[in-house]
C-alpha cells in the first residue's frame, strides 16, 4: 500500500490541553508548583510596583502643596483607598527597590524551573512516542510517509515546548494579572472601568476575528511543512533513481508544488498574526486616551462616590487626583497590553494543541496485539538424549509454555512450518493470498518463484506475523503461530531483505546487531558463512571500520554480505531469504550460495528469487500466480511438467 501524506486538521482534538496538562503536573509537580507561586510573587511584584508609583507620585505632588522636603518629612500621602498613609518618597523608594528585587529572584527562579521543565518534559514525551512506535504494526509505517513521521519528532514537539515553554506560563500570567488589575480598576474608579471594559470587548472581537483565521492556516502550515519535509525525504533516499531516470524536473515541479502550498498558508498566516499585533496596539493606544479624557472629566466635573471603597474628594485635591490617574493609567495600560499578549500567544497554543494532537495521535495508534504464551528458550542436550533449559546461547531450541494446572511444557523447536489454506487481505477487501497451502519440513528449503506483486513477500511476512491473516492457520512445529509471543517468533526467524539496512557504528556492530550477545569470533565466523570476511579485511580499519549513511562507503553488494552475516550470527533454526543475492554479481553470487549451503543446514529455510539458478537445489518450489500456488515441486519435476516454471527457465516467459 502507498504511504499517505499527513493530512491536515481544522482543529486540535478536543480534550487535548487537559490531557497534555494532566501528563506535565503528573510527572513535574513540585517543579509546576513552585513555578506557580514565583508567578504570582512576580505578577504581585508589578502590580505593587505600579502602586508605588502612583504613590510616589502623590507624595511629590503633595510636598509641593505643603512646601514640604518629599525625601525627609513625613506626611499623609493617600487615603484613596480607604486608608491613609502616611510616609515620604525615601520610604516608598525603599519599598519598591523591595518589590523589584523580589520580582527579579521571582522572575529568575520562574524562568529557570520552566526551562527544566519543559525539556525534561520534551525528553520524556520524545521517549513515550519512540518507545510506542516501536510497538507499532508494520502497516503503519507501510501507509505512513516516514518525512512526515520524523516531523511529529521535530517541528511538532517544538510546537508542545513553546505551548510549555512561552505561552502556558503567559497565560496563567496574563490570567492572573487581569483579575488583579481589574480588581484596582474597580477599585479606583467604576465609571472608568466601564471605559476598558467596552475596549476589552473590542480587543476580544479582534482576537476572536484575526486570530481565528491565523490559527486555522498556522494548522495547516504544520501539515504543509510535514508534507514539504515527507518529500524531501523520499526525493534524497532516491536521488540515484531520479538522475537515472532523469526525472529532476518531475521531482523539482512535484517538490515547488507543495512547497507553494506552504508558502501560501504560511504567508496568510503570518498575515493575519503580524496585522493583530497594531491593531491590538493601536486599541490599547485609544483605550488609554479614553481613560485620560474620562478622568479628566472626572476631575472637572467633581464626581464622587465613582468607587467601591466609599469617597474620593477629586475636585479641589489635584495631588491626590494626580495618583489615582496616574495609577487607572497604568492599569489600563498593562491590562490593555496583557491582553495584546494574550492574542500573540493564541498562536502558539493553537499550534502547540495541534502539534500535541498529531503526537498524540501516534501515541494513540493501537500497537501490535500479543496475546501468546508460547516463549522461545536455548536447551542444553544430555547424553541420554534428554535436554534441558540453557541460559547460555545455544543453536538448539524449544518452545516452552505453561499448561492451565501450571504444568511446564517443552517442545523441541524443530523448524516445521505448516501453512494451511491461508487467506489474506492488506485492506479488508481485496485478497493478496487465497487459499495457500504449504508445508515445509526441518530442514527443507522452500522456494517462491512468481512474478512482482504474486504474493512471494507477503507469505514470508505472515510467518512473521507482521501481518495477520484473514483465514486459514500457520502452525510453527505443531503450535498456532497465534499463540507464540511475537518476539520470540521472530527470534527464531533469521532474515535476509532485499533492501538492506545498516546502521552508523561499526562493521562488527552491525554484523553484532543479529544477537548482541554474539562474540567478536562469533561475528567473524559468520562473515566468514557469508563470504564477506575477505572484503571486511580490506577496509581501512577492518572489523572496525566506522559505517554511516546506512553504509554508503560501500557497495550494494558488500552490504548485502553483512546483511547475510547479520543473519547468520542470529543462528536462527529458520530462514527467511528474501531476494538475498539480487544485488550481488554473479560470481560472489556462487560464493555465497556455498555459505547459506552452510547456513541452511539443519534448518528450514524459505528463499524468495528472481533467479532461479539459486532455488534449484530447493526441496519444494512453489510457482505463485495472483494469489495463487499454481505449481509446486522440486526443479526436476517442474521441468518435467513444462508448465510456467519451465518457461522461466528456458527463457520463454520472464519475470515482471
Amino acid at each position: 500500500m502507498p504511504p499517505v501524506r499527513m493530512r491536515e486538521r481544522g482543529r486540535a482534538k478536543k480534550g487535548t490541553m487537559k490531557r497534555l496538562l494532566k501528563q506535565l503536573f503528573k510527572l513535574y509537580p513540585f517543579h509546576l508548583i513552585i513555578s506557580l507561586i514565583c508567578l504570582i510573587f512576580n505578577v504581585f511584584g508589578n502590580l505593587s510596583s505600579s502602586v508605588f508609583v502612583s504613590l510616589s507620585t502623590n507624595a511629590l505632588t503633595e510636598a509641593g502643596f505643603q512646601h514640604k522636603n518629599p525625601f525627609s518629612d513625613v506626611y499623609e500621602i493617600s487615603s484613596t483607598f480607604g486608608f491613609t498613609i502616611y510616609s515620604n518618597v525615601s520610604y516608598l523608594l525603599i519599598i519598591l527597590g523591595s518589590i523589584y528585587l523580589v520580582g527579579i529572584l521571582a522572575s529568575w527562579t520562574w524562568n529557570r524551573t520552566m526551562a527544566i521543565v519543559t525539556q525534561r518534559f520534551m525528553n520524556e514525551f520524545r521517549k513515550s512516542m519512540f518507545s510506542h512506535m516501536e510497538d507499532l504494526p508494520i502497516k503503519y509505517f507501510d501507509t505512513h510517509q516516514h518525512g512526515a513521521i520524523m516531523s511529529l519528532y521535530t517541528n511538532d514537539i517544538d510546537t508542545i515546548r513553546q505551548f510549555i515553554s512561552q505561552a502556558l506560563p503567559s497565560l496563567i500570567q496574563t490570567g492572573l494579572v487581569s483579575i488583579f488589575v481589574f480588581i484596582i480598576m474597580l477599585m479606583t474608579s467604576v465609571w472608568m472601568t466601564l471605559v476598558v471594559v467596552v475596549g476589552f470587548f473590542i480587543m476580544l472581537g479582534v482576537v476572536k476575528g484575526l486570530g481565528g483565521k491565523s490559527s486555522k492556516y498556522f494548522i495547516k502550515q504544520q501539515a504543509a511543512l510535514a508534507n514539504v519535509e515527507g518529500n524531501i525525504e523520499e526525493s534524497i533516499k532516491g536521488l540515484k533513481v531520479i538522475k537515472v531516470f532523469t526525472h529532476e524536473e518531475r521531482s523539482g515541479e512535484e517538490f515547488d508544488k507543495l512547497n507553494e502550498e506552504l508558502r501560501e498558508y504560511a504567508t496568510t498566516a503570518n498575515i493575519h498574526a503580524n496585522v493583530m499585533m497594531p491593531v491590538m496596539g493601536n486599541i490599547g493606544n485609544f483605550l488609554y486616551i479614553l481613560c485620560g479624557i474620562m478622568g479628566a472629566l472626572i476631575y472637572v466635573l467633581g464626581w464622587k462616590n465613582l468607587s467601591f471603597t466609599g469617597y474620593v474628594p477629586l475636585k479641589g485635591d489635584p495631588a491626590r487626583f494626580a495618583g489615582v490617574i496616574a495609577l487607572f493609567l497604568m492599569m489600563s495600560r498593562m491590562f490593555a497590553n496583557n491582553v495584546n499578549q494574550f492574542s500573540q500567544q493564541m498562536i502558539f497554543i493553537v499550534m502547540g494543541m495541534a502539534g500535541a494532537s498529531r503526537c498524540l495521535d501516534l501515541i494513540d495508534e493501537k500497537p501490535e496485539t500479543d496475546e501468546g504464551y508460547v516463549y522461545l528458550c536455548n536447551i542444553k542436550y544430555h547424553e541420554d538424549g534428554t535436554f534441558e533449559e540453557s541460559e547460555e546461547h545455544t543453536r538448539d531450541y524449544a518452545w516452552k509454555y505453561r499448561h492451565k494446572d501450571g504444568q511446564l511444557e517443552y517442545r523441541e523447536l524443530k523448524g516445521d512450518i505448516v501453512l494451511d489454506k491461508v487467506d489474506f487481505s492488506y485492506d479488508g477487501k481485496r485478497l493478496v493470498l487465497e487459499d495457500v497451502s504449504i508445508y515445509a519440513h526441518p530442514g527443507q528449503k522452500i522456494a517462491f518463484v512468481g512474478a512482482t506483486g504474486a504474493g512471494k513477500t507477503t507469505i514470508t511476512n505472515l510467518i512473521n506475523r507482521f501481518y495477520d491473516i484473514a483465514d486459514g492457520k500457520i502452525r510453527y512445529d505443531g503450535i498456532n503461530i497465534n499463540k507464540i509471543k511475537k518476539a520470540d517468533l521472530r527470534k527464531s526467524l533469521g532474515m535476509v531483505l532485499q533492501d538492506t539496512n545498516l546502521f552508523t557504528g561499526t562493521v562488527m556492530e552491525n554484523i553484532r546487531y543479529g544477537r548482541l550477545d554474539a562474540t567478536d569470533e562469533e561475528c567473524m565466523e559468520a562473515a566468514k558463512i557469508a563470504n564477506a570476511h575477505d572484503f571486511i579485511t580490506r577496509l581501512p580499519q577492518g572489523y572496525n571500520t566506522v559505517l554511516s549513511g546506512d553504509g554508503s562507503n560501500l557497495s550494494q553488494g558488500q552490504r548485502q554480505l553483512l546483511s547475510i552475516a547479520r543473519a547468520a550470527v542470529a543462528d536462527a533454526p529458520v530462514m527467511i531469504l528474501d531476494e538475498a543475492t539480487s544485488s550481488i554479481d554473479t560470481r560472489t553470487e556462487k560464493l555465497v550460495q556455498i555459505g547459506t549451503d552452510q547456513l541452511m543446514e539443519g534448518r528450514t529455510v524459505f528463499v524468495i528469487a528472481h533467479r532461479l539458478s539459486t532455488v534449484q537445489n530447493s526441496n519444494a518450489i512453489m510457482v505463485l500466480d495472483h494469489g495463487h500456488i499454481i505449481e509446486r515441486g522440486n526443479h526436476e519435476d517442474l521441468i518435467a511438467q513444462k508448465g510456467t516454471y519451465y518457461n522461466l527457465y528456458t527463457g520463454a516467459f520472464e519475470l515482471e
